[in-house]
């Protein structure tokens, strides 16, 4: 009896060392796969803003919002934003550029996006998001960036004003910039009544960096 006792010990022993070896093969295995994918995973673009308060850099999201992201890239790109300005600032809200000229000519354009705000981020503080009408379907190349936390323009749902604004990235380096923006002093300003800097905020140059 102690005999076959101590075989089924040991068989016993056999398994469970057996399944542990399985189990750290299966982790391994799993950190290695998780390393790769992490390794080849493509870098998030990023804009660089030189503006004459500063420097500003945008990460974009382009899994979140890809056509808004390729959107803006191809505006970037083409040099539109470059001598561009911010022409409405609201303290404590938001600052929005990217449309006009320092003359107050508004750039041209191509044409409307759809709205990804259902798929894109919140409207964090430091976010970039799109301009628009009040058809939720019409920007183009304005975009403005979040002083604070305006949920409300976050999307609710696909009618009307519930359709929110898309938030395609985030300032990663620069927030300082872009809070200073946010306390210039406003007032008119070519069409604009109200909000706009009186000393002119401006896009000197728009670049891809990454």
């Amino acid at each position: 009896m102690p005999q076959l006792q101590d075989t089924k010990r040991r068989r016993v022993l056999r398994s469970l060392l057996t399944a542990a070896f399985v189990s750290l093969s299966l982790v391994g295995a799993s950190l290695v796969m998780t390393d790769e994918a992490e390794a080849g995973a493509a870098p998030k673009p990023k804009i660089l803003f030189k503006t004459n308060q500063g420097d500003i850099t945008v990460e974009l999201e382009p899994d979140r919002a890809p056509n808004t992201v390729a959107n803006f890239i191809a505006y970037v790109k083409s040099g539109h934003y470059d001598g561009a300005i911010f022409h409405r600032v609201i303290s404590n809200f938001m600052i929005q550029g990217g449309g006009f000229d320092r003359d107050y000519n508004r750039l041209p354009t191509g044409k409307p996006l759809q709205n990804e705000a259902d798929k894109g981020l919140s409207n964090e503080r430091g976010t970039i998001a799109m301009a628009r009408t009040s058809d939720p379907h019409s920007a183009t190349d304005q975009f403005f960036i979040n002083l604070k936390f305006n949920g409300s323009l976050d999307h609710r749902s696909k009618s009307g004003d519930g359709w929110g604004y898309t938030a395609f990235g985030r300032v990663t380096d620069g927030m300082n910039i872009v809070a200073r923006i946010g306390l210039v002093k406003t007032g008119s300003g070519g069409p604009f009544q109200t909000d706009v800097p009186v000393e002119p905020v401006v896009i000197e140059k728009a670049t891809v960096v990454q």
